[in-house]
């Protein structure tokens, strides 16, 4: 009963505490939460108030700045309404951070706003010399204790990568295998399910990459329902997910690194070895030749990429891929709710587009009576039709390997460039490791080699069986694309009111 008085909302009796905790990592078995929260309770009922909201911190750095945590930020930049001060378990919960920590106190002693932390007999008084220099040796020694932990993390991590153990989390596609519960990693291995839903996003990029992109995978891989590489590392960790799209930017990053490859990554380039190649630490996702692959295909859109060509990724079959008869333009799909027939319409002539002055009247049709007619036409043209697939075939390993020693050889050279083999021992070392990958390169260029590329072969099954078994709207679209189809329509009155046919192909018209 007491804790429900501790805690009620604003009534601006000049004592309405924010409580605040924060912790850098959460775990099932972590009780600090708790404990914050009862010294929070009690800070503020020692001084007759009682907190109107909780800022919790989990997962957050106590090197980050008070002021742009996603809990406290807001209620200290004073975007979530009235109150009358903070309260903490300890200074620690504010920051790590000496300089952060003082801009914190002095900015609530010049906004008029309390602070209380456990322990401290009343609300801090910066403005008293003993109490700011207490405040000032609290946070003094948080940061010590957070520079501490840094360098232990630092030599941790120096020693791991110089054993070839890893220390960071896994990338998306592995997991690590630890033999007890709460030991150390012994192993990574690939992820069965993240690892097939990487390489599929791969193959589909490489297949056909004017159409299939990044942004459109993530779009896909959102809407199929899979996990997004924070969320999946959240449930193998057993914490809970938050519901977090894919990014075309972290697929691009998991596409091109060379983790991908299987190696230990350091600040995003492979360790080096004693032998003077990468340390590899698990089997690949895929090969060097499709990664420098996917590497030239990903830094070559933008510049190479046609947009009409992109595969729209809105929410109806058509849209992207029908057009109107009398301006050109391309038509729109409504389904508000509000309507009682959904739509595909033109809608250029009101929003002004160029050459659309005479598009009158606007020609619409009926969302789901368009999509019927394109499907049967479709499929009653091309449903029998053997699908063919385009794969990247990586060779025969031979040319794999070729690339794979001109890179390390390749970084090495580099990084000699950089001065980094300068010492007498070093420039040694570099001598023998970058001959022995000259002679080693001389001895593959020898062998036969069949080069990697794009393959074609049958996959077994029809048009009509891979559109019966398409899990949704836009894969269906994407088969639509593969064949070039294009749908234009006139208003109702026209002698053509619709026609389909591909986009350089003989045209079907449709009398409807």
């Amino acid at each position: 009963m007491a804790e429900r008085v501790i805690e009620r909302a604003y009534d601006g009796c000049g004592r309405c505490y924010i409580g605040v905790r924060r912790l850098s990592q959460m775990s099932a078995s972590t009780s600090s939460p708790e404990r914050q929260r009862e010294d929070v309770l009690a800070a503020v009922k020692a001084v007759g108030g009682h907190v109107i909201a909780w800022a919790d911190d989990w997962e957050v750095s106590g090197a980050t700045d008070p002021m742009t945590r996603p809990r406290l930020g807001p209620w200290l930049r004073g975007e979530r309404g009235p109150y009358n001060g903070i309260a903490g378990s300890a200074v620690d919960r504010l920051g790590r951070n000496l300089v952060d920590c003082l801009n914190t106190g002095y900015m609530m002693r010049d906004s008029g706003l309390a602070l209380l932390t456990y322990g401290h007999d009343g609300p801090w008084n910066l403005d008293d010399a003993n109490d700011e220099n207490r405040f000032t040796m609290e946070a003094w020694g948080a940061q010590m204790e957070l520079r501490a932990i840094q360098r232990r993390n630092r030599d941790a991590t120096a020693k791991a990568r110089a054993a070839g153990r890893v220390k960071a989390k896994p990338s998306y596609g592995y997991r690590f295998v630890r033999l007890v519960p709460t030991g150390a990693v012994d192993h990574v291995a690939l992820h069965e399910h993240a690892a097939s839903v990487i390489r599929n996003v791969a193959r589909r990029i490489l297949a056909d990459p004017q159409k299939i992109t990044p942004s459109s995978e993530a779009a896909r891989l959102t809407r199929a329902g899979e996990l997004s590489p924070s969320d999946h590392r959240a449930v193998m960790y057993g914490r809970p997910v938050a519901g977090a799209p894919w990014r075309s930017s972290g697929l691009r990053e998991i596409l091109m690194s060379e983790a991908a490859l299987g190696y230990l990554i350091h600040k995003g380039r492979p360790v080096i070895g004693a032998n003077g190649h990468p340390v590899r630490i698990a089997e690949p996702l895929w090969d060097r030749a499709t990664h420098e692959a996917l590497v030239r295909v990903i830094k070559q859109r933008g510049a190479n990429h046609p947009r009409g060509e992109r595969i729209h990724s809105y929410g109806h079959l058509l849209t992207g891929l029908a057009f109107c008869g009398q301006c050109h333009g391309r038509l729109k799909g409504s389904s508000a709710p509000s309507q009682s027939v959904s739509t595909y319409y033109c809608n250029a002539r009101i929003l002004g587009h160029r050459g659309s002055e005479t598009c009158r009247p606007s020609p619409s049709i009926s969302l789901r009576r368009l999509d019927a007619l394109v499907e049967s036409w479709f499929l009653s043209e091309y449903g029998q039709g053997m699908i063919m697939e385009t794969v990247f075939d990586a060779g025969d390993g031979f040319s794999e390997r070729i690339v794979e020693v001109e890179a390390a050889r390749s970084r090495l050279r580099s990084d000699r460039e950089a001065g980094l083999f300068d010492a007498p021992d070093d420039a040694d070392w570099f001598r023998s490791r970058y001959a022995e990958m000259g002679r080693e390169l001389a001895k593959l260029r020898l062998e036969p080699v069949r080069p990697a590329g794009m393959v074609t072969r049958p996959t077994g099954e029809t048009v009509e069986d891979r559109w019966v078994k398409a899990p949704d709207v836009q894969a269906k679209k994407e088969i639509l694309c593969e064949f070039g189809v294009r749908v234009t329509i006139w208003p109702a009155k026209s002698p053509v009111r619709w026609y389909v046919g591909r986009m350089h192909g003989p045209v079907q018209q449709r009398a409807v």
